[in-house]
């Protein structure tokens, strides 16, 4: 009986984590560059109550019997699928099509990753436009340096091709390439990235090194950026009411199953002999 109050305990507690993870996921839903997260489980050690071999009268039994001792969150896995574009009035708003991420510089000085493409041009120490993230953070370029560009040019007129490369018009107002170009990086395991907020990722031993994509020698389907757009979080909505609702019933009967054992050991202790 008591086994029982302990395993819906543990259900409620998962079920716990588990709204919690759905509610980051709807309050993130306008969120750009944000990946909706999954909240998993695993059961708990099992109780052997009777193995194969034993059974009351002596005969051979095939099957065991074993009871469970509940569950517990086993992870909470981001899926790095593509959001929806959305249009931007600003020419410093980039779109990833692909799988990678931009690279950008915490005020640490440690490299972060984001999909979060909703860029700023901002006045640097040196007096030049850097390329910044709307918090202030250098976004780097392939060689992992800032993107600066000389203070009396018109940020408007600054325009990224489709393989990063910034750019600016020359006096017959054609592009001309400025020699730096915006970094993307993938990873063999994104899912392993350690979420730090702002949308940003943390480079872990599961997620393996960042692949710089301009200069990896192993076989990737290469990113491209769309400016003037900004990839939205790919969180659905209705899929996440369904997981609120099913979440909350299964709490809910967790804690009807407490209440069901606690009535029952009552009745037990109001036996008479």
């Amino acid at each position: 009986m008591v086994r029982s109050l302990w395993s819906a305990a543990t259900g409620m507690i998962a079920q716990q984590t588990n709204v919690d993870t759905i509610s980051n996921n709807l309050a993130n839903v306008n969120t750009a560059g944000y990946k909706t997260e999954i909240a998993e489980f695993k059961s708990l050690l099992y109780q052997n109550l009777q193995t194969r071999t034993t059974t009351a009268n002596g005969e051979r039994k095939p099957i065991s019997a074993q009871v469970g001792l509940g569950v517990r969150n086993s992870s909470i896995t981001s899926i790095f699928r593509q959001g929806n574009f959305y249009e931007s009035t600003s020419t410093s708003a980039f779109a990833i099509d692909g799988e990678g991420f931009f690279a950008v510089r915490s005020y640490t000085g440690e490299i972060q990753y984001t999909r979060n493409g909703n860029f700023n041009w901002s006045v640097g120490n040196s007096g030049n436009l850097e390329l910044t993230t709307s918090d202030g953070q250098q976004v780097l370029d392939i060689n992992g340096r800032p993107i600066a560009i000389p203070a009396n040019f018109k940020t408007s007129e600054v325009t990224i091709t489709a393989d990063g490369q910034v750019c600016y018009p020359d006096e017959n107002n054609n592009p001309q390439p400025l020699g730096m170009t915006i970094g993307l990086f993938q990873f063999q395991n994104p899912a392993g990235l350690d979420k730090v907020g702002s949308s940003n990722y943390r480079v872990t031993a599961a997620s393996g090194a960042a692949i710089n994509e301009a200069t990896t020698n192993i076989a990737i389907r290469r990113s491209g950026l769309v400016q003037g757009y900004i990839e939205g979080s790919n969180v659905q909505v209705v899929d996440e009411m369904v997981n609120l609702i099913i979440a909350q019933r299964a709490y809910e009967m967790n804690s009807k199953v407490i209440q069901a054992s606690d009535d029952m050991m009552g009745q037990a202790n109001q036996l008479r002999s």
